[in-house]
């Protein structure tokens, strides 16, 4: 053989060996992780979490969802901004989790040898085990127990030859496979899109589109309350753990993670928002029944088509304009703060006098007056150049008043910062005047500022913000 043919046959086994070794290993992107280091510094915590009923929603303009709960414990806990980040195909955690999009995954996820492949696991939030749901039989409430026992699948072996529908990444589809193994029989497997919200298919189940599927105890007992003709007592699996996912080499956050986690879990508040989520079975179905609860229907607020018509006249996004709102009074018109101010927007009886507002608890004029107001102060602003930045200047006027963010900005050049620039900048400069040896200096013509308060205000309000960005696209009111 002459040399060339022998180069050609050796780079044939090359090809064949590369060929053999991509189908036998699944590939997996190799994005250096972000560090407990590089997320402090970052001044964020990055959670993929999906929308349920039970782990993220919104419920009358508020975050909810005990998985965003404890987050926000433990993002506290590390002196850290949240920012949830969706997962709009529930089949896509690990690939998201593992392209960085997130530092870890909040969800109630089984722990499984499958997924150790790919992900690590925190320690345990709680363990449950896996049901079947289906329907009762259609004239259930005319029948005793033992008659609607025997009308139903009481026991796994009964489901050979039929077919039971779950996502194709969950732990319910590994949990089918191998029960396909240990009953000697085949359960086909139905696969239902990674984007259906386990309320959906709770109602796909309630109304007959979807013959089974497989749900975890806990999630199963809160969601079939408000679907009373559902069964869930036919036990899937023996208990399991549910845990969140990090990423491989991330062990400084995961250690620091286990061990808040080992004390919070002692605490009653955990007790209390896990018993909130799992166990309260009646502000679950008033928040399913409920018109502004996000995964029912479009709505943020009884004003929402109020907030887009004041919104659009001064260029904000309505979803900013119905967070400052809440952020105010919680959507509440006849919210009176201890200084006075009223209505939705909280205006003040002299502002209020000044924007023609003649009812401050009548919705519509509480919100043009808020707005209006808005715009007057944002008009102060215009060498800002940032939008964004100088919304948050706006917003610090808002509540603190005009004076003292001006004194802000005088603070900021003395201590060398941006003056035009609101994050890590003039919001440093303005948790100074609460401090007799700045407020008191020359420079500060309006004194002492409650400085936290309008510090916090403004990242409450953006962080609100976010969540209606997440949950409502900007033009569903309009």
């Amino acid at each position: 053989m002459n040399s060339f043919l022998k180069i050609c046959a050796l780079c044939v086994l090359i090809v064949i060996g590369c060929t053999n070794d991509t189908q036998s290993e699944p590939q997996i992107e190799t994005i250096k992780p972000r560090l407990l280091e590089d997320i402090i510094k970052s001044d964020t915590l990055k959670a993929i979490t999906t929308y349920s009923g039970t782990t993220y929603f919104l419920y009358r303009g508020q975050p909810m969802g005990f998985e965003y709960e404890i987050l926000q414990r433990f993002a506290k806990h590390l002196d850290l901004q949240l920012e949830m980040i969706i997962a709009r195909d529930e089949n896509k955690l690990v690939e998201m989790l593992n392209k960085n999009d997130g530092d870890l995954i909040a969800y109630g996820y089984t722990i499984t040898k499958e997924r150790q492949k790919f992900i690590d696991f925190s320690d345990p939030l709680y363990i449950s085990h896996q049901v079947l749901v289906q329907q009762k039989p259609k004239n259930w409430r005319n029948l005793k127990l033992h008659q609607i026992k025997e009308q139903i699948i009481t026991n796994p072996i009964q489901l050979i030859g039929d077919s039971v529908s779950v996502k194709k990444n969950s732990s319910y589809y590994q949990r089918l496979k191998n029960l396909n193994n240990e009953v000697g029989g085949i359960i086909h497997i139905d696969s239902i899109p990674g984007n259906m919200t386990t309320d959906e298919i709770f109602a796909n189940i309630s109304s007959g589109n979807i013959k089974y599927t497989i749900a975890d105890q806990n999630i199963a007992s809160i969601y079939a309350s408000d679907y009373p003709n559902l069964d869930i007592s036919t036990k899937m699996s023996f208990s399991q753990r549910i845990g969140w996912g990090l990423r491989k080499n991330t062990t400084k956050l995961q250690d620091t993670l286990n061990q808040w986690l080992k004390r919070e879990k002692k605490t009653l508040d955990y007790k209390l928002i896990y018993n909130k989520y799992f166990k309260n079975k009646s502000s679950f179905r008033r928040r399913a029944k409920s018109e502004f609860f996000s995964l029912n229907e479009k709505k943020i607020s009884p004003y929402d088509a109020i907030f887009v018509k004041y919104a659009n006249e001064i260029g904000w996004d309505w979803r900013l304009l119905a967070s400052v709102a809440y952020q105010e009074s919680k959507f509440q018109s006849s919210d009176e703060s201890w200084a006075g101010a009223r209505g939705i927007m909280q205006i003040m009886p002299s502002t209020a006098d000044e924007l023609n507002i003649t009812d401050p608890t009548d919705p519509e004029q509480s919100i043009r007056g808020g707005t209006k107001y808005l715009s007057q102060l944002f008009d102060q602003f215009d060498k800002v150049t940032d939008t964004i930045q100088r919304q948050k200047f706006t917003l610090a006027s808002y509540n603190a008043g005009l004076g003292h963010v001006l004194d802000a900005q005088r603070m900021a050049m003395h201590l060398n910062l941006n003056p035009f620039v609101w994050d890590a900048n003039v919001e440093v400069a303005l948790l100074k005047l609460d401090k007799p040896e700045y407020y008191r200096m020359e420079i500060i013509k309006y004194g002492y500022v409650r400085a936290k308060q309008p510090y916090y205000y403004v990242r409450d309000i953006f962080e609100g913000y976010n969540h209606y960005k997440a949950f409502f696209d900007e033009n569903t009111e309009k």
